[in-house]
């Protein structure tokens, strides 16, 4: 018998980075767009390297039909939330969204 320890074909393993800074954001507000449409807003408690949002007092902006992703005013409030870094599309602060208004069309409004 070897007494050899299998090698990792990697080689050591590094720590993983973030691809953004998300600490000047923390205790502020923003603004999640999630694959397939879904939003939410919230204070931003914490995240980690693989962009995973902590939440806090979250709401929940509902979509004004099924056929559209165009949010509507309804919303639903889900207090203290994890955001799945991989299902996220946009993260935004909020106070962008007040200077910028982003708009979605459905293609019906083209």
């Amino acid at each position: 018998m070897s007494d050899r320890k299998p090698q990792d074909k990697k080689g050591p393993h590094k720590k993983k980075e973030s691809i953004l800074d998300l600490a000047p954001y923390l205790e502020k507000r923003m603004r999640v767009k999630f694959n397939g449409g879904r939003e939410a807003s919230g204070v931003l408690k914490g995240y980690d390297a693989l962009l995973n949002l902590v939440l806090d007092g979250a709401t929940e902006y509902l979509k004004e039909s099924e056929e559209t992703i165009k949010t509507g005013q309804k919303t639903r409030q889900l207090g203290l939330v994890v955001c799945r870094g991989t299902n996220i599309v946009t993260i935004c602060h909020k106070t962008v969204l007040s200077r910028y208004q982003i708009l979605s069309f459905s293609p019906n409004e083209w």
